[in-house]
């Protein structure tokens, strides 16, 4: 669990990031507590409790740890910056926009040496020789290793520290000529001292500001609209420009593909029940019975405080899979006794059909609980994030899923399913 703010994220350690037990590790820790209060009463401070999956999914689609982005590009650093906070202003009139984290680079001292040409070439010296001397006395040189029992140590060129103390000293430093002769090297190059951006951000080859955008009180989908509408109003010089990004639009968009992709699904495990039955009916009965057997796994995913992720659907559909897997085979079993073996439709029918399968669906479930109790045992330990919901979730479903098969599934087919013709009734 991290607790964010506009200017960092202060990660505090949590085993089981549910969104309950996130709220009792805050109510017990008394620093967060202290920094709740602080960050409710401070202006420029927004405070959010997410869950490490929330923040990496967030990061994934941003690049960062706002739920809005907007990104400005360029190739000259200072443009760049006048840019960002001609952007930032814009953005800040917008209605939800609570607070922005604008990308700072941070500068550090750096010497720069400009080559006088004029005076260079009296000498004989060449830009690139001035140059290469220069970074060799201020810099060093690497000019080969040396080898010391079973180790490699590195042998660099370098001018002695008291001679590179100042810009002064720097300009005293003697360089050689193609004549054997030495000059200084204040008197054929000019020696500053300059800030320069530690690190330079890029993507795409491209250098970037990252401006970050906190929401509250609207839909994020409508303020990057509002974003998107005020930067059209900004104009940019050549080879500048911003690009807005929001995790929620990225979220709908893969929200309405797992829709579409389920109700695929649905209609082909429809058809593939009635290919399997023959029968349009046992395929609409077995069809809006499975679902039943996931209801074991969703209590035990709320008696056990757990959240609903990612890796806990894979317990879902696996539960779903071993469900219809023993209804189907219980349901044909039915059917080859009424058919093949001629035994008369009715509860001894069934009686009988469920007898004979009880011993393999038992074998399934206790099988699985033996596989799946040492995680469950165990708890949500170290390792163990993605197995322990799974196996949570598939301990509690196997049980709804066995009662299923073995009550539900029989007392149905009985109601429903197939009967005598009337003249063989008769």
């Amino acid at each position: 669990m991290c607790l964010s703010t506009a200017r960092g994220v202060c990660e505090l350690p949590l085993d089981d990031t549910s969104p309950a037990r996130a709220r009792q590790f805050l109510r017990r820790a008394t620093c967060v507590e202290h920094a709740g209060h602080v960050l409710e009463d401070a202006v420029l401070l927004v405070s959010e409790v997410v869950t490490n999956e929330t923040r990496s999914i967030r990061r994934a689609e941003t690049g960062s740890d706002h739920p809005i982005v907007v990104n400005v590009f360029g190739p000259r650093l200072d443009v760049l910056g006048r840019k960002a906070d001609e952007v930032s202003r814009a953005i800040t009139e917008i209605d939800g926009v609570r607070s922005l984290d604008v990308e700072r680079s941070v500068e550090q001292p750096q010497i720069e040496v400009t080559v006088r040409l004029a005076r260079a070439q009296r000498h004989g010296l060449k830009p690139g020789d001035v140059r290469r001397e220069a970074a060799t006395l201020m810099a060093g040189l690497e000019v080969g290793s040396l080898f010391e029992e079973q180790k490699v140590f590195s042998v660099a060129v370098w001018s002695e520290p008291d001679a590179r103390r100042s810009v002064s000293d720097l300009e005293s430093l003697l360089i050689n000529t193609p004549a054997g002769d030495r000059v200084r090297l204040g008197e054929v190059a000019d020696v500053r001292l300059t800030p320069s951006p530690a690190v330079i951000q890029r993507e795409a080859v491209s250098r970037r500001v990252r401006i970050g955008v906190n929401v509250e009180g609207r839909d994020p989908d409508a303020v990057a609209g509002d974003i998107r509408s005020s930067l059209e109003g900004i104009s940019f010089p050549f080879e500048y420009h911003a690009e807005v990004r929001g995790e929620s639009a990225d979220a709908r968009d893969s929200r309405n593909l797992m829709i579409a992709a389920g109700v695929v699904a649905a209609i082909a495990i429809f058809l593939l029940l009635q290919a399997a039955f023959g029968s349009w009916a046992l395929a609409g009965l077995l069809f809006l019975t499975l679902p039943f057997a996931l209801v074991g796994g969703v209590l035990a995913a709320y008696l056990a405080d757990d959240v609903v992720t990612l890796a806990s659907l894979v317990g879902f559909l696996a539960i779903l899979g071993i469900a219809a897997r023993n209804s189907v085979v219980l349901i044909r079993h039915f059917r080859h006794l009424e058919h093949e073996e001629k035994v008369p439709f009715g509860p001894d029918l069934v009686v009988r059909g469920a007898r004979e399968r009880v011993v393999p669906v038992l074998l399934t479930a206790v099988a699985t609980l033996l596989a799946f109790t040492p995680l469950l045992a165990t708890g949500a330990i170290a390792g163990q994030e993605i197995a322990h919901p799974i196996a949570v979730i598939f301990l509690g479903g196997i049980v709804t899923a066995t009662a299923l098969t073995l009550f539900l599934i029989p007392a149905l087919y009985l109601r429903f399913g197939s009967r005598p013709a009337p003249e063989e009734a008769l």
